[in-house]
């Protein structure tokens, strides 16, 4: 088990794994895992960190299918820019692997926005914490377990 398939075990929250296999020679991720498990693309919800100006970090929860606005995630976090993080900035904060970077039980606790369109759906799927896993969870659920907001993030 990950640390984020465990935080929800341990609040007993409702969700389901899923596993599939992760082809080493795919570079989207996150239409790998909707693909390869037959799920629309808008219910499968990528993990991106930013980098606000203030030098804070930020987890944008965005559909697969979907663009990370950055002036959006930026207005929603309280700042004026954003910018993607660097790769060793994300896995030292999170604790996760690029492509494997769940939401949930990250390593230090970053403030997360979820695109409000996670609310369309009865459950979502997000990294279970490494290539190959996800974990299904209705979208309060997950809002819950990372203390996060609901927000337009994406254009």
């Amino acid at each position: 088990m990950t640390p984020g398939i465990n935080l929800a075990i341990k609040k007993k929250v409702p969700h389901k794994v899923h596993e599939y296999i992760h082809d080493t020679s795919s570079t989207s991720y996150g239409m790998e895992a909707a693909e390869k498990m037959g799920i629309p693309a808008e219910r499968v919800f990528k993990t991106l960190v930013v980098n606000l100006d203030s030098k804070e970090l930020v987890v944008g929860v965005i559909p697969v299918s979907s663009m990370l606005n950055m002036k959006l995630i930026a207005k929603a976090a309280g700042g004026k820019k954003a910018s993607m993080a660097e790769k060793a900035d994300v896995e030292r904060s999170t604790g996760y692997i690029l492509g494997g970077v769940s939401p949930l039980g990250q390593k230090k606790r970053l403030r997360t926005i979820i695109d409000s369109s996670a609310k369309d759906h009865s459950t979502i799927y997000v990294s279970g914490g490494r290539r190959g896993l996800e974990i299904e969870l209705n979208p309060n659920d997950l809002l819950k377990l990372v203390n996060g907001i609901f927000s337009e993030i994406t254009s």
